[in-house]
């Protein structure tokens, strides 16, 4: 009736339409009549800058008249009026104005839209405007702009920020004032910013950086590191207790950040900057700060081992000495701070000039040189680099054959600058560097030696090996300078039919060799990290084209290695399940992947003192072990270690290892021939309820590693296809108390997955048609669980040289699974003093055969009749026997008492052993022959074991078993004639 509302509308000339020209024209008349900003018309102005954005990202996708009409009307004028205004509410107004400006930059992709935005000079004009930088909001926002900028600069858009004119460069140079800004999003923002800012290809624009920005900027960002480096290092000497982890973790994330960025400037290759740069890296931070802290040292100690490692004591127990404070004061960091950070240095920075530099000084700088200074240092590097250049020039002149026969000679020349040298004098001069006194005048490289020394700690040896590895895997560092220190060096002969001779440090290989055999030892403080990372660095060293160059000694030294680590596990080998697991587990751990030393060198954590109690957080591999648990993991990964690492060294392939083949197993979605005995012995159908109540119907199929569930295959009559797998180790087995005829079955997932948390694969109750098939179906579980760990506790036995572990398993595991009463655990728990009193696991194993069934009683007067005269018997196999005898009267008291009760399981001593009536015991095919499908007894010929006397007081129980055995045979009538499975009942009838 009244249109009012419509009226009103057309009064206040919105358009209905938010997206087109109307609306800017509508959003530039509200610029127009608020110019000056004030606390009432604030929110009005801050959501016209809003809408404006808005308006001119869908233009620059669906209108150019749009941009047209905003570039008419000079509406970026607007944008600079309001931020030059100094009244309230201005600031408020700024912010918006700034995410304005990023969002409508960072949308716009029409190159002809941004050189309109770009021209008349206003964008710059708003970067040097002087925000108010106090407030936060207004911060984040400027240099989340210029780096927006930044990301649009190339060629053709450079000259709308740099003017060649005038020498101006405001998104630059603003930006670089930050560089140092408290807040890390900021530095990182300014990193970005000058990154893009190098990547431009305009020469006049680098000429400007170079001799306007380059020295001051580059000088700022040495200075800022350094004091950040003294930061760190004061962080290390004063929290030897692991209180201030966060700060730590903090300063050297900080300082690989600084790494990174200095390392993506040099890949640019620009060539100005990169000289600049490298200056002002090597003469006031590097080489200063870096490499002149591992002097010290030496100094204090006048190269003597024992004063060495008690200065590395005394930083594990959080005492500066005088000296030490004497070198802070003095601008130096401590020696492990300065190994651990050139290994970050050598680990990021590929730089040829600047690494190459730093490799010299390191592994061939003298004490002489060292004493002169800086300058002489230098002096003596542009020699080495000259005569490298020249030999280098030589070489390529000459032919390929003969450069080949004389490398080695000319680098002779290059290292010591020998002439007309002979063969010998050649393996002469190959030795010398590994001979001490030649190492000792080279004082940074016999700090690093030093500091392998292990013999208290190995908190210096984990730097110095990075280092060293870092050093030897560097792309830019000369192979010369590697050979004979970290790389083995070839010598051919020239004479034909004489053998290629290698040599290779052997000052260092024993280092490392020390460090493994130590680690061998019980009570020795080697962290695992630090073994790894050895026998890493040892490989290296004595591979030379892909063959093992090791000296016989140092072979028999790895071997004795690998003796060791074979016998500490050996103290660890129990018959608990925990072993098994825990085995498994830490081969799984380690099989994720090799050691990344780049990474290892990220964690701020092996910077403080080597620690043993885990409330630290410290990852297992970087600590020492705490309680005996701990030590039996570290064990395990060091025979895992050093049995790998000889595996490598004599060319061999792992073939024992994991203890389960995965190609050996059933996987899912594998159709099964259910006709064969493999499978169809074992078969027993099922119904399976989840816990969310949903029912499937399955049968359960038992293999010798396996427990399967296995659905019909609709297309093949006989054959199913597998639904679910599960290892029977890993499962747990219960009944349950309400229904006879439940089973609650949970798998656990296989550490092999790659997964370390034990979450169950299946978590569901097992419904058996009557409660026989259940307790044939929990007996074949049980059975099959301590099987199948029995055969993985033989392996891991067999690969540490366990006697007496070929045949059957281990007693202790005899009574095992959960079926079992207490009292028959309690027993197997007491068995394990047997491990103690020098018997090897499985003792008593060799007459298992005799131990279930019905014809103990008979058989144990021919055992006593049949056993050599002439052999002592053993006290403790007389009271193993006694316990036996024991056990069984006490198990045939028990069956008497439940005759009446048939849904209850009958003991050990009454089950009758289905595998050995179709196999001999003890062969190989008792574990695999079929448990159901067994032929009557009349047919088996046993007359030596099995007399017609031995069937003692017959009993309800065997038979009531057999019987649901051929039951469950049947019930699998689509795998098998249904005359078949009568025959065999009837057999089974016959013979009880």
């Amino acid at each position: 009736m009244f249109r009012s509302r419509s009226w009103f509308g057309a009064a206040w000339g919105r358009p209905k339409n938010p997206h087109s020209l109307e609306h800017l024209k509508y959003l530039y008349n509200v610029l127009s009549r608020n110019q000056t900003v004030s606390e009432h018309n604030r929110g009005l102005l801050v959501e016209t800058l809003r809408s404006i954005a808005e308006i001119l990202i869908w233009g620059d996708q669906n209108d150019s008249s749009v941009f047209d009409f905003f570039l008419e009307k000079n509406m970026l004028s607007f944008f600079l009026r309001i931020m030059r205004q100094r009244s309230g509410g201005s600031s408020y107004v700024c912010v918006q104005l700034l995410q304005t400006l990023n969002i409508l930059f960072e949308n716009i992709r029409n190159e002809t839209s941004l050189y309109y935005l770009l021209s008349n000079n206003h964008v710059n004009s708003i970067i040097v405007h002087k925000f108010d930088f106090s407030d936060e909001e207004v911060m984040a926002y400027y240099i989340s702009f210029l780096k927006t900028l930044s990301l649009k600069l190339n060629p053709h858009t450079i000259h709308f920020f740099y003017n060649e004119h005038t020498n101006d460069f405001p998104l630059y140079t603003e930006a670089i004032k930050f560089f140092n800004h408290p807040e890390s999003m900021v530095r990182i923002a300014v990193r970005t910013l000058t990154l893009n800012v190098y990547k431009v290809e305009d020469a006049s624009m680098l000429a400007f950086i170079r001799d306007r920005t380059a020295a001051p900027y580059f000088s700022n960002i040495v200075w800022f590191i350094g004091k950040h480096i003294h930061e760190l290092d004061a962080c290390v000497r004063n929290d030897a207790d692991h209180q201030s982890q966060n700060r730590l973790s903090d300063l050297v994330a900080e300082h690989l950040d600084h790494l990174h960025y200095l390392n993506d400037i040099l890949l640019l290759k620009i060539t100005d900057l990169n000289q600049v740069l490298t200056d002002h890296l090597l003469h006031k931070l590097l080489i200063p700060l870096y490499i002149y802290s591992l002097s010290s040292i030496r100094r204090q100690s006048e190269v003597t081992m024992e004063t060495a490692t008690q200065n590395l004591a005394r930083v594990l127990n959080k005492s500066l000495s005088s000296f030490e404070q004497q070198e802070s004061a003095n601008g130096k960091v401590s020696s492990v701070v300065s190994l651990f950070l050139l290994s970050q240095v050598f680990l990021i920075i590929s730089h040829s000039p600047l690494i190459r530099y730093l490799a010299w000084i390191i592994l061939r700088t003298e004490r002489s040189t060292f004493d002169q200074g800086l300058d002489k240092l230098s002096e003596h590097y542009e020699i080495f680099k000259r005569k490298f250049e020249l030999t280098e020039c030589e070489q390529s002149s000459q032919l390929e054959i003969e450069s080949n026969a004389s490398s080695s000679g000319s680098k002779e020349n290059l290292l010591e600058e020998p002439k007309n040298v002979t063969d010998e004098e050649k393996e002469k001069l190959a030795s010398t560097p590994t001979e001490s006194t030649n190492i000792s005048e080279k004082p940074f490289l016999e700090t690093v030696y030093n500091s392998l020394d292990c013999t208290d700690n190995d908190y210096a040896a984990l730097f110095a090996l990075c280092l060293l590895y870092a050093l030897a895997n560097n792309k830019g560092v000369l192979p010369d300078l590697l050979e004979l220190v970290l790389k083995p060096r070839m010598s051919p002969s020239k004479s034909v039919g004489r053998d290629i001779k290698y040599s290779y440090n052997t000052h260092l290989v024993e280092k490392l060799l020390h460090i493994v055999i130590l680690s061998c030892q019980p009570s020795c403080r080697v962290r695992l990290v630090t073994l790894e990372l050895a026998l890493k660095l040892l490989l290296q060293l004595v591979t030379c084209d892909g063959q093992n160059v090791m000296s016989d000694l140092h072979k028999t030294s790895i071997e004795a290695a690998r003796t060791q680590s074979t016998a500490l596990l050996r103290n660890f080998y129990k018959s608990e399940e925990i072993f098994l697991d825990m085995f498994e587990h830490e081969y799984c751990d380690m099989s994720k992947g090799p050691l990344n030393v780049e990474w290892l060198c990220m964690d701020s954590a092996i910077l403080l003192p080597p620690t043993g109690t885990p409330m630290t957080g410290i990852d297992f591999t970087k600590r020492l072990p705490c309680g005996e648990v701990e030590r039996a993991r570290r064990a395990i990964r060091v025979f895992f270690l050093v049995r790998d690492a000889v595996l490598t060294l004599n060319g061999e392939i792992e073939t024992q290892l994991p203890l389960t083949n995965p190609q050996s197993c059933v996987q899912i979605d594998t159709a099964l021939d259910l006709s064969i005995a493999r499978y169809n012995s074992d078969l027993i159908a099922c119904t399976v309820v989840w816990k969310d109540g949903q029912k499937i119907r399955r049968f359960l199929v038992i293999d010798i590693m396996q427990l399967i569930l296995v659905e019909p295959d609709t297309k093949k009559l006989g054959w199913g296809v597998a639904k679910l797998v599960g290892f029977l180790q890993d499962i747990e087995v219960s009944g349950d108390k309400d229904d006879s005829r439940c089973l609650h079955i949970t798998i656990h997932r296989p550490l092999s997955s790659g997964s370390t948390s034990r979450i169950p694969l299946l978590s569901a109750k097992f419904v058996f048609d009557d409660n026989i098939r259940c307790m044939a179906a929990k007996q074949r579980l049980t059975k099959g669980r301590i099987k199948a760990r029995q055969k993985k506790m033989q392996h891991i036995a067999r690969l540490l040289d366990i006697p007496g572990q070929t045949g059957p398993p281990s007693p202790a595991y005899v009574g095992g699974g959960s079926y079992v009463s207490r009292g028959i655990s309690r027993m197997s728990r007491d068995n394990r003093p047997l491990f103690h009193t020098g018997r090897v696991p499985g003792f008593a194993a060799p007459h298992r055969e005799n131990l279930p069934g019905i014809i103990h009683r008979v058989d144990e007067k021919r055992r006593k009749s049949t056993e050599s005269p002439t052999r002592p018997s053993h006290p403790a196999d007389t009271s193993t026997k006694i316990e036996r005898n024991r056990s069984r009267e006490s198990s045939c008291n028990r069956l008497r008492s439940r005759e009446g009760s048939p849904r209850m399981p009958r003991p050990r001593s009454e089950e009758i052993p289905l595998e050995l009536i179709k196999k001999p015991p003890n062969g190989v095919g008792d574990i695999i022959s079929p448990k159901i499908t067994i032929l009557p007894r009349p047919q088996t010929p046993r007359d030596d074991v099995e007399p017609s006397t031995s069937v003692a007081p017959s009993k309800s129980p065997p038979p009531q078993l057999e019987i649901a055995e051929a039951k469950t045979s049947e019930e699998t009538s689509f795998m098998a004639e249904e005359g078949n499975v009568t025959q065999r009942r009837k057999g089974i009838v016959e013979t009880v």
